[in-house]
């Protein structure tokens, strides 16, 4: 019995390769295509291309050594600008891909660490919130000291009271040895 291969009502599994495969590392490739792009955009590719053509140019119009290589049209040189641009063009097109990926991802990366912060103020905000209400639910030092000052006349009050039963004199001794001590108090504070 015939192969499949050998078999005519048979499809083929395999294609023929004219050319052989070849694998290119998609990330040195992208680095390469930047650098182009990169020297492409500065001013000593311009100035180089422009002393090419220049030199081109002249060598095919004043023609010294009697030898025009490519004459007036320039067809040569059209040639050349033609396939610079074939190939540049590309290049920089998956120069600007990669960079638009590098950039998607630090927006991405901007944009959660935004998001992280605004969580946390959130939660700031929260936390400052709930510390105000607590302290707002807290004795203040001026609640206090308005709290002894009233439970300190009612103390005077009833100790005029006991003062009136006993006698004059020794209520003025003991109020002033009493004030004195709380204004001693008062002075270390």
């Amino acid at each position: 019995m015939a192969e499949p291969r050998e078999r005519l009502n048979v499809p083929g599994s395999r294609k023929r390769q004219l050319l052989p495969k070849v694998e290119l590392d998609s990330d040195s490739f992208g680095r390469f295509a930047e650098w182009v792009a990169r020297f492409m955009g500065t001013a000593k590719f311009l100035v180089w291309m422009t002393l090419v053509v220049i030199t081109w140019v002249v060598l095919n119009v004043v023609s010294i050594w009697h030898y025009k290589w490519d004459p007036y049209p320039f067809i040569l040189l059209n040639l050349f600008f033609s396939t610079q641009a074939s190939y540049s063009a590309p290049l920089i097109l998956l120069a600007q891909n990669r960079q638009e990926a590098r950039d998607r991802l630090t927006i991405e990366e901007d944009r959660r660490v935004a998001a992280q912060s605004r969580a946390d103020m959130d939660f700031l905000a929260r936390e400052i919130a709930s510390i105000r209400m607590n302290m707002g639910e807290m004795a203040t030092r001026d609640y206090i000291r308005g709290e002894l000052r009233s439970s300190l006349r009612e103390l005077l009050a009833e100790l005029e009271r006991e003062d009136d039963v006993e006698g004059s004199e020794q209520k003025d001794q003991r109020r002033d040895s009493w004030l004195r001590d709380q204004r001693g108090k008062d002075s270390r504070r």
